[in-house]
C-alpha cells in the first residue's frame, strides 16, 4: 500500500509556476467531482493527484468552499465567453436569443461538473466578488437578449427567467439521462432538439 506524504518528489513539484498550479487544482477537482461527487472533494486529494504537498493548494484556495466556488466561477466564465461568441454573428434579437439558448445546452453538456456546481446549493453563494461578477456577466448577457424580444415594460429578470427555464431545463433533462438516448444518438438529433426547445413560443414585438 502506497503511503502518500506531504513533501512530493521535488521533480513534479518543481513543474508548477505561478498560475498553473491554481489550474492544475482546479482541473483535478472536477475529475473528482465527477468520479464521487462533492462529498468526495477535498483540497488534499487535489493535490494528491496534482503531485504536490498537502499545503500547497492553500496557497490559492483557503477551503474546500473557495474552491467550489472557482469552479463554479470558472464554469461561469466559459459559458459568458461560449455565449457572447454564439450571439456575435447576429443582429436579429430573436436570432441572438437562439444562438445564446444553443450554445447554453451546449456548454452544459461539454462541462456537466462546472454546470452543476454553478446551480447546485452546495456551493456557497458568498462567493468572492471577483468570481460573482462571471456569474453576474452570464446573467446579464442572457438577460439583456430575452428583454430585446419582450413586450414594452416587461421586468428584465421575469424576461430572463422566462427565457432561461427553457435551456436550463433541456440541458439538465440531457444530462440526467431523462430523454431516451436514441433521441439524441447524433449530433444531428441533438441539434434538432435544442432548437426545438429554444424556438418555443415566446414574446415577439
Amino acid at each position: 500500500m502506497t503511503t502518500v506524504t506531504d513533501t512530493p518528489p521535488a521533480s513534479r513539484t518543481d513543474t508548477y509556476h505561478h498560475g498553473d498550479l491554481r489550474t492544475a487544482l482546479l482541473d483535478a477537482a472536477v475529475q473528482v467531482l465527477a468520479e464521487h461527487g462533492v462529498s468526495g472533494l477535498s483540497l488534499r486529494e487535489c493535490a494528491r493527484r496534482v503531485g504536490v504537498s498537502h499545503a500547497a493548494p492553500y496557497r490559492h484556495f483557503a477551503s474546500k468552499e473557495a474552491l467550489l466556488a472557482a469552479i463554479a466561477a470558472q464554469g461561469f466564465a466559459w459559458l459568458y465567453a461560449a455565449g457572447s461568441a454564439a450571439m456575435a454573428p447576429f443582429t436579429d434579437p430573436v436570432a441572438r436569443l437562439d444562438a445564446y439558448g444553443l450554445s447554453y445546452v451546449r456548454f452544459a453538456l461539454a462541462h456537466p461538473q462546472h454546470f452543476r456546481l454553478m446551480f447546485t446549493s452546495e456551493c456557497s453563494r458568498d462567493a468572492p466578488t471577483a468570481e460573482g461578477q462571471d456569474a453576474d456577466l452570464a446573467y446579464r448577457l442572457l438577460r439583456d437578449a430575452a428583454l430585446a424580444v419582450s413586450p414594452p415594460g416587461v421586468d428584465p429578470d421575469v424576461a430572463a427567467v422566462a427565457y432561461w427555464s427553457r435551456p436550463h431545463g433541456l440541458a439538465m433533462l440531457l444530462l440526467d439521462a431523462r430523454i431516451p438516448a436514441a433521441r439524441v444518438a447524433s449530433a444531428a438529433a441533438l441539434t434538432e432538439l435544442i432548437h426545438a426547445t429554444v424556438h418555443g413560443e415566446r414574446w415577439t414585438r
